[in-house]
């Protein structure tokens, strides 16, 4: 049958009105925009969409439940598409484009990074994830993470609702929580090389047992000596561990990397 939900796909049906309404509030949907929908399932937040926005495109990989979703929700302004969001062109959306999505909790990552890091950039996004994620993404210099500091690179973050596992058909094994995303409208840091900078954090976070010193000497290979004197001068501790750096302080020590590469 066409409403089970797919273990393989990781589909949890939400039927919660409140919660519905929740992920509504979060990307703050006016009459004039238009909606990115991931995987939209049996439609049920669909119809909240479309009522609320000028358009919405559903993406859905589930070829069965993309053919019956125009059947379900009967709207003019809604574009139902059957392709894979990791494959999608996200250049097709308009630009300043809101995202609402239940998501996949193994495609989580990816697809944050897929909208962070398209060209066509949304303005909003209201995320459902499971909880320890969102809160990950949120996270502040103690509790940092590669995907906190890369989506807080390009988006403020907040927290929303928290929606418990009881509420999905079938309930997933832990929570959900709302994340909602304001992309910047200016870049946070201007004309800085973003191939250089997270090819920095990658090598600070690839040994997160290990001192940013001993990571980014190993990752970046360099001489410990120059490590340590590029720390020194971006104020960072060479004894410090990656979650403990703040974004700010990422920056300053791609400053001082990226001055070496001149």
């Amino acid at each position: 049958m066409e409403n089970t939900p797919k273990h393989s796909l990781g589909q949890h049906w939400l039927y919660d009105d409140i919660s519905l309404e929740a992920m509504v509030h979060a990307a703050h949907i006016t009459k004039g925009d238009t909606l990115l929908e991931i995987g939209p399932g049996l439609g049920t937040l669909t119809a909240k969409l479309v009522a609320a926005a000028d358009r919405v495109v559903a993406v859905e990989l589930d070829k069965e439940l993309a053919d019956s979703l125009p059947t379900r929700i009967a709207a003019d302004n809604l574009q139902v598409l059957s392709e894979d969001i990791l494959h999608f062109d996200l250049t097709r959306m308009p630009q300043g484009y809101k995202v609402v999505a239940n998501l996949p909790y193994y495609l989580t990552s990816h697809i944050l990074r897929l909208l962070c890091e398209s060209k066509t950039s949304f303005s909003e996004a209201a995320l459902l994830v499971q909880k320890e994620v969102a809160e990950r993404v949120c996270a502040q210099p103690g509790g940092c993470s590669l995907l906190s500091i890369s989506v807080q690179f390009y988006t403020e973050a907040s927290l929303g609702m928290i929606i418990p596992a009881e509420l999905f058909t079938p309930p997933p094994k832990v929570d959900s929580r709302i994340l909602a995303l304001r992309y910047l409208k200016k870049p946070r840091y201007p004309e800085v090389n973003t191939k250089l900078f997270f090819q920095i954090v990658k090598a600070g976070f690839s040994q997160r047992r290990k001192t940013v010193l001993n990571s980014l000497s190993a990752g970046l290979r360099l001489e410990r000596k120059m490590t340590m004197e590029l720390l020194k001068r971006a104020g960072i501790y060479p004894g410090a561990r990656a979650q403990a750096l703040s974004l700010d302080q990422w920056y300053e020590l791609y400053k001082q990397i990226e001055a070496e590469h001149r």
